[in-house]
């Protein structure tokens, strides 16, 4: 049973510092956090990338646990986003309510199996990656590590920098700091970071589970002499070989676009960038509803939709 680090005790506690109301509940060959989230005359018990579950069997007993849990709790509606793709014919034979007008977690994800030799491992990257894997240094690029919660400060620079480009808006900064303050001290997040001339340039932070090297937030500086010395290929690389020497098994570099996208996707420039690095694309179930208020159910999901 493989469980995302969005369902560990670590990210239960980063939604608790933020004053949400989580839950947990386990069997045999199955667990899950949920996190009962409220809107205008609407609430749910939402499962990021659960539950976790071993079989079909396992699957129906954690749902059934988490429905029951809904309705003590009055929610409009349950989601889950289990990481089998096995379990979506079994979420649709059984009443759940594929979620295609919104998606928080991505469907798609790109792999790398770390428990390969290291110099497989570094072999399988393209050779733009390894050149600069082993040629960074030279150009005065120093990759740093921290643990030190007021460092996200640096992350948040490029977090801004990247939304103005792109016209997004970031999650605010008070929840990166939460982040920080405490998925570091839990040992269940790092920040990586390179500077040119103590000058830092790019920043990634990325989760780590006991078995897993999460890719989570990134960005670089847009000024082109420094794009020019690709420091975020840098910072994911050494990461990753990080991640293998500390007995990791595997570096999930979350989302990106599905393999029938067209070039002009929006995630296409960091899907490439991520494919560049090895391993293997995956896909999950995706998010999946069950309404337990149908009336509200269907209200919320048409508002949703005409957004």
């Amino acid at each position: 049973m493989n469980q995302h680090f969005l369902q560990s005790t670590a990210w239960q506690a980063f939604q608790e510092s933020l004053g949400r109301t989580t839950f947990r509940d386990s069997g045999p060959g199955w667990e899950y956090l949920a996190i009962l989230e409220r809107s205008t005359g609407n609430s749910r018990l939402y499962c990021p990338y659960g539950p976790a579950a071993s079989d079909e069997h396992s699957l129906a007993a954690a749902l059934d646990s988490l429905a029951h849990l809904g309705k003590k709790h009055h929610v409009t509606f349950l989601r889950v986003e289990p990481t089998n793709l096995d379990f979506a014919a079994y979420l649709q034979a059984h009443g759940w309510k594929k979620v295609t007008y919104q998606k928080l977690q991505p469907e798609h994800s790109h792999v790398i199996d770390l428990t390969q030799p290291q110099d497989q491992l570094i072999a399988h990257m393209a050779q733009p990656v390894r050149n600069v894997y082993r040629n960074y240094h030279k150009k005065g690029v120093v990759v740093h590590r921290s643990t030190d919660p007021n460092d996200i400060d640096i992350l948040l620079k490029f977090v801004h920098q990247v939304a103005r480009q792109r016209g997004i808006t970031p999650h605010p900064d008070s929840y990166f700091r939460q982040q920080a303050a405490t998925l570091f001290p839990l040992g269940a997040a790092t920040l990586y970071y390179a500077a040119l001339d103590d000058q830092p340039i790019a920043a990634a932070l990325f989760y780590h589970s006991s078995d897993t090297l999460y890719y989570a937030h990134a960005g670089a500086s847009s000024d082109p002499a420094h794009r020019k010395l690709n420091a975020g290929t840098a910072l994911l690389a050494e990461a990753i070989i990080d991640a293998q020497q500390h007995g990791l098994a595997k570096a999930d570099l979350y989302g990106i676009a599905p393999d029938d996208a067209d070039k002009n996707h929006p995630w296409a420039g960091f899907t490439k960038f991520k494919r560049s690095f090895g391993g293997r694309d995956v896909t999950f179930a995706g998010a999946w509803d069950l309404p337990l208020q149908r009336s509200r159910y269907w209200l919320y999901r048409a508002y949703q939709t005409l957004r």
